[in-house]
């Protein structure tokens, strides 16, 4: 989720756990030697809540048993359910072909799903997901997006990214034994035997990389048997079969899955693990030939920059409040109820076709006489609750010794003292001279706690606000004595189903486009069994052409 998604934070590249860091009490003798700095500042100064998604809206859908006869009827000749990324890429490619007579239904107040931004005391900020890793020639249709909105275009015979929006340096850094160093895989002080599982690990990706063709969307990578077997375990069965116990290397790679996935190496698959990686940069270790670093693409607003975008052109075939209830096949088209929540009014669509751009268990619960390919799909999607907490400061943080405040900032730890995922600054972006105030944002998954995704969601549910807010500043505090004192708001967005996780036996889709049923077509990133954004916007794409 963190990053490119279609998830929040995600999209790859560099989402984990293990040890427990030297912090604690490091920071409570740092935080009594350094001037103003207050480790144990009383946070009730700060203001905030919940923001962001509507609940209830999807809990209706849920907990409701009887819903009013239809009062108003509508036609049109395609229909969209979901306006999250694949509904909104859907939208374009309906345009582009030439078709404007259609309508897309969504349940927020505006479109963009887990890829849409909000603000915080004035300072832009994401929502959800935040970056977009530059696309590769798998994901064309990505690549003709980016030079629709003016962000890639040909010089001299070289694509060339604009650099206004390209990851300013330094992109990230990690708080690991008591300072801050470059990059997200610990490297300060480690010894020679993790420097060498650092080098195995390299070396296994390398291996399948060269053995099949790895690329997102994943449906375009090549199929080969080992693929199928690393789609049977989970990514830890595969790193003890090989001997990968070192922690610091574990803790990495777990801090990947759940950065890209929202779940951890002991829950999602080898396959997930290694296509992490092979689909991409490859895993660097210290000292190998190559360390330059994935470009990507960032906005203070995080991918709603993009979102924003792909709705505009829609005006007022984009209904927003809009509760799908049933998806039904007829003699001469599809019917599509809906409860618009603005005028707590229930709608009749009348459509020829219909793209469902749900959630894998929506879908499932709306369309009236599903296959039982759809059903067996829905079931066996694990989705991954996710929390995001867009922390605003008045003033800039005092700062460990090591590189500079970066844009992706990590705090290492176990799952108890670190379950977060660091933050993004929304201002690293901005060229002001001098920094000032801004918004720290903070991703959480919650798909790997004991009890599963269940027990995650249970937690955003029933955990009140100012209970999230102490745990997340106790976390970051770790690595910041003085952000209490400094934090005047936080405002916090909870996703129930954020994001499908890719568990062992879950990828036998990640190789092939949604099936259509009759006039029913299917597009969402739940379809690749993983959350990112070119996924999403490739289903999407194709669902509308």
């Amino acid at each position: 989720m963190k990053k490119s998604g279609g998830g929040l934070r995600t999209s790859g590249g560099s989402g984990l756990r293990r040890r427990s860091l030297l912090g604690a009490g490091v920071a409570s003798l740092l935080s009594a030697c350094q001037p103003g700095l207050d480790a144990n500042t009383d946070n009730d100064h700060i203001l905030g809540g919940f923001t962001g998604i509507n609940d209830a809206r999807g809990h209706l859908l849920r907990d409701t048993k009887t819903w009013p006869i239809p009062a108003v009827q509508r036609t049109t000749r395609v229909l969209i359910a979901g306006g999250g990324v694949a509904g909104l890429a859907a939208a374009r490619a309906l345009r582009l072909r030439g078709m404007d007579d259609f309508a897309l239904l969504e349940l927020e107040d505006e479109a963009g799903g887990n890829s849409r931004g909000g603000s915080v005391a004035g300072i832009a900020c994401p929502l959800g997901a935040h970056y977009l890793p530059l696309p590769g020639d798998d994901a064309h249709e990505v690549q003709d997006l980016l030079e629709e909105f003016g962000l890639r275009q040909r010089v001299a015979g070289r694509w060339e990214y604009d650099e206004r929006t390209l990851c300013h340096s330094p992109q990230e850094r990690l708080f690991f034994n008591g300072a801050w160093q470059e990059g997200l895989l610990p490297v300060q002080g480690v010894g020679e035997e993790t420097l060498a599982q650092y080098r195995r690990f390299s070396e296994l990706v390398e291996d399948a990389r060269k053995a099949a063709r790895w690329s997102i969307p994943a449906f375009r990578s090549t199929q080969a048997p080992f693929k199928q077997v690393l789609a049977t375990i989970t990514f830890d069965a595969y790193l003890k079969q090989r001997q990968l116990t070192d922690v610091h290397l574990r803790w990495y790679l777990d801090y990947c899955c759940r950065d890209d996935y929202g779940a951890g190496l002991e829950t999602v698959s080898a396959w997930a693990g290694l296509h992490y990686f092979a689909s991409r940069h490859g895993f660097l270790a210290p000292g190998s030939e190559s360390t330059e670093r994935e470009g990507l693409l960032t906005w203070p607003e995080g991918n709603a920059w993009l979102t924003r975008r792909m709705a505009s052109p829609l005006g007022e075939r984009l209904h927003t409040g809009q509760i799908v209830l049933r998806v039904e096949q007829t003699k001469n088209g599809v019917e599509v109820d809906a409860f618009n929540t603005h005028t707590q009014q229930m709608e009749r669509w009348q459509a020829e076709q219909v793209i469902v751009a749900l959630p894998l268990i929506v879908a499932a619960r709306i369309v009236r006489n599903p296959s039982d390919f759809l059903l067996q799909t829905a079931a066996r999607t694990v989705h991954a609750p996710w929390l995001v907490a867009n922390i605003h400061i008045a003033k800039p943080l005092f700062d460990r010794p090591g590189p500079a405040p970066s844009w992706d900032n990590v705090v290492y730890g176990d799952a108890q003292s670190a379950p977060g995922l660091g933050y993004v600054d929304a201002m690293h972006q901005s060229l002001l001279p001098v920094p000032g105030a801004t918004v720290l944002t903070h991703y959480r998954a919650l798909g790997n706690l004991a009890g599963g995704a269940a027990k995650g969601r249970e937690q955003l549910l029933q955990r009140p606000w100012t209970q999230w807010r102490d745990e997340i500043l106790r976390e970051l505090t770790v690595a910041h004595p003085d952000l209490p004192r400094k934090t005047t708001r936080i405002d916090i967005t909870r996703y129930g189903h954020a994001m499908a996780i890719p568990v062992p036996d879950a990828q036998g889709r990640a190789g092939q486009v949604p099936p259509s049923f009759g006039r029913i077509r299917f597009a969402h990133s739940d379809w690749a069994s993983y959350s990112v954004f070119e996924e999403a916007f490739t289903l999407g794409h194709l669902a509308g052409s």
